[in-house]
């Protein structure tokens, strides 16, 4: 047993000094304050391998609105099944904290809040929203128009279409596409179309 444990440990050691060596910066990321840093807790070889995720009225997996934004809490509301990284960025003139929760070098959930969780975005293919939506789904098998159902996404997905889910206070579908027009503007039902969710999102 002290051979397994040791084992364990030598890995952690090597995953977490791949982690901090050799990343690449995407074009989303050359906005952010501060470098992203990953957190040992988060990086427990028992806690690699969990379910896939739904989004429902109360949150994502055991993330809710009474979570706290800490890593701790975080951790605990995953069951540690992912990697933690912290950053802030910049967001209309302001700087605000997140958390990305990745599974290897793919970021699934960026978590947003103040003192607790106020949005999550959910970029995990695998994922389903409480009506079996999900990621890659076109936008006219839920809309038939964007009026009173969508508006055009903030931040960094400012180019895109944000939908509430049907019948649904907390779960919106981001819609993303492509669209010629003025930016800003709403594009045409027609276009929207073959639009297709790039992110589940819960919001408080």
């Amino acid at each position: 047993m002290k051979v397994v444990r040791h084992a364990l440990l030598v890995s952690s050691m090597v995953l977490a000094g791949c982690a901090s060596s050799g990343s690449s910066t995407s074009a989303s990321e050359s906005h952010w304050y501060n470098p992203l840093s990953y957190h040992w807790s988060a990086l427990n070889p028992l806690g690699w391998f969990g379910g896939s995720l739904e989004v429902t009225e109360q949150g994502v997996a055991g993330l809710t609105s009474t979570t706290a934004m800490s890593e701790e809490a975080i951790n605990k509301a995953l069951n540690g099944d992912y990697k933690l990284r912290q950053g802030m960025r910049t967001q209309n003139g302001q700087v605000v904290d997140f958390w990305q929760a990745l599974d290897g070098d793919n970021v699934k959930l960026v978590i947003n809040g103040t003192t607790s969780v106020e949005r999550i975005e959910v970029q995990d293919a695998d994922a389903k929203a409480a009506d079996g939506s999900k990621i890659g789904d076109l936008f006219s098998e839920k809309f038939s128009k964007a009026f009173n159902n969508c508006k055009m996404a903030s931040g960094l997905d400012a180019h895109d279409v944000e939908c509430r889910a049907p019948g649904s206070q907390h779960i919106f579908f981001v819609y993303s596409g492509e669209w010629h027009g003025p930016e800003g503007l709403m594009p045409s039902d027609d276009t929207l179309k073959s639009w297709k969710i790039s992110k589940i999102v819960w919001q408080r």
